[in-house]
């Protein structure tokens, strides 16, 4: 294994203090230094081991994932000329609604970790969300809406199960594994956070976050707890969860045989939240994007927001009693579809994408349809196929570029619309972040077609800087969000055309997509 060699160490001063931040994410495992001065010391970073046994599969080994886990914090450490003794605290951020059971008494996983990414349940969601048992419960829902306006009925009424969820994935399991419903009293269930947390304290800490808890969908968010109602229908014992906890939880130390020395655990969140944080996202008025494997567009909401149109509600974070939350819409491919034009050769790295599509004025009549893991809210066709539309004898690759950054654009802004659509908020600015966000065309179409600044910050991996701010403020390294804000970098602003033409050219293209997506539209059986 062999890690991130392009950040050069920084000398260290006695009087910082250091933080070590870890990201599990769908596709790097990453621990980064970070300082009292919110300055990065060092990085280290990993490949996450993604395996699909079959199609339609995506697990990641929870053996290898410990192992890279305790292999990265080391190095991280190593890198930065320090030793585990001189970290003040550890912070956790993970990926969301990928989970894995184990036996409580023996400690043994039962399976793999099932990411958030495999849909081997489809069929079971299809099944389900036919039910005559889960309609009759919409209906049951809808009409207790009616008679009460309590948008929590209404919210009820509109659920739909969804693979990227984890509550079929779930209970696909339990049907598929028959030792866990024969060792249901012992089963123990958690996301990534959980069990890495568990695996680091010895077993002593068995807890999630509000955060990681209500994006799997196993939660009422109404009601802040595992849904008992939802775990009736489907016959999931909820003993089988951890304890939900706040952002400020205690969390404990490192087991010492991990480490050699006892690290204070500061923080677990989920990454989306921490890229919140990491990017100092704490007003209703910036729309925030991380734009990675998939895009996860983020606004904070003051209250509880019912999703009915693939809007989905979650906890931002939960500090000093206090709940804040906000809504969340994602589209699932985005990352995945710049990798797939590097490996089918349409390009030679990420970084030339940009150039390329500027180096055309147009597409060419070509479009592309992102939809490798189908097309969620609000268009709903799990069906749906990728693909290329409109090549012919003058295209070039440089037009196929093209329409694929286009069509991530194009993809986010269904998902803008939506949030438009279905929220008060007023936007004034875009924070983006992740690794697609490096995409300068990616970034000012994105501008151009909301006609609202969009910035970026210099460093593009926010989850991992969130988990260090969080776990820092918990252990009194910072004060303050205020003394966070202030370390905050700005690497570029994308201010959106004022040419009206140029404008109009986007929507009529963005509309032509439109029209394109209804011929890939259930393709697969």
């Amino acid at each position: 294994m062999s890690g991130d060699a392009d950040l050069s160490e920084q000398p260290v001063n006695d009087k910082r203090q250091f933080i070590a931040a870890l990201d599990v994410g769908t596709t790097t495992l990453r621990c980064v230094i970070v300082d009292s001065n919110g300055d990065t010391v060092s990085t280290y970073s990993v490949p996450t081991k993604l395996i699909h046994p079959q199609v339609g599969y995506a697990e990641i080994p929870h053996e290898d994932l410990w192992k890279d886990t305790v292999f990265v914090i080391k190095s991280a450490i190593e890198k930065a000329n320090l030793t585990p003794s001189e970290i003040k605290t550890l912070g956790i951020t993970t990926q969301r609604a990928t989970f894995i059971t184990w036996d409580r008494e023996s400690g043994i996983p039962y399976h793999n970790f099932i990411t958030w990414k495999d849909i081997r349940c489809n069929e079971l969601v299809k099944l389900w969300n036919r039910s005559f048992m889960f309609r009759s419960f919409k209906s049951v829902a809808y009409t207790l809406y009616l008679c009460t306006r309590n948008p929590r009925y209404l919210a009820g009424s509109s659920i739909k199960f969804t693979s990227s969820h984890t509550t079929m994935r779930l209970l696909y399991m339990l049907d598929n594994i028959p030792a866990m419903r024969k060792n249901i009293k012992n089963l123990m269930f958690g996301t990534v956070d959980t069990w890495l947390l568990y695996k680091l304290t010895a077993g002593r800490q068995y807890v999630t976050d509000y955060g990681n808890a209500t994006s799997t969908g196993l939660v009422d968010p109404f009601e802040m707890d595992w849904s008992t109602i939802m775990h009736k229908i489907l016959n999931i014992p909820r003993h089988i969860y951890p304890e939900i906890v706040a952002n400020d939880y205690d969390l404990g130390y490192t087991e010492e045989n991990v480490f050699g020395v006892r690290i204070k655990i500061g923080s677990l969140m989920a990454d989306a939240q921490t890229s919140m944080i990491g990017t100092c996202c704490y007003s209703d008025d910036i729309l925030k994007l991380t734009m990675g494997t998939g895009t996860f567009l983020n606004i904070i909401t003051p209250k509880l927001h019912p999703g009915v149109t693939g809007i989905y509600p979650v906890v931002y974070y939960k500090l000093e009693d206090k709940l804040c939350y906000m809504a969340e819409a994602a589209c699932n491919d985005t990352g995945t579809v710049i990798t797939w034009a590097l490996k089918s050769g349409l390009c030679e790295n990420p970084a030339e994408t940009a150039n390329m599509a500027s180096s055309v004025t147009n597409n060419d009549g070509v479009y592309f349809i992102p939809a490798f893991s189908g097309l969620g809210p609000p268009i709903y066709d799990e069906k749906a196929a990728s693909g290329f539309f409109g090549i012919k004898p003058t295209t070039r690759r440089e037009h196929m570029v093209r329409a694929i950054l286009e069509s991530i654009v194009f993809r986010i802004m269904l998902q803008y619309g939506t949030l438009r659509n279905d929220l008060d908020n007023e936007i004034n600015t875009i924070y983006v972040d992740g690794g697609v966000s490096k995409n300068n065309f990616i970034c000012q179409l994105l501008a151009d077609m909301t006609g609202i600044v969009v910035e970026r910050a210099i460093s593009s991996e926010m989850s991992v800087l969130g988990a260090a701010y969080i776990a820092g403020l918990n252990t009194g390294i910072w004060k303050s969000r205020e003394e966070l804000s202030k370390m905050r970098r700005v690497d570029c602003i994308f201010r959106p055309t004022e040419d009206k033409n140029v404008r109009s050219a986007h929507f009529r293209e963005f509309d032509t997509w439109q029209k394109v997506i209804e011929r890939f539209k259930g393709w697969y059986p």
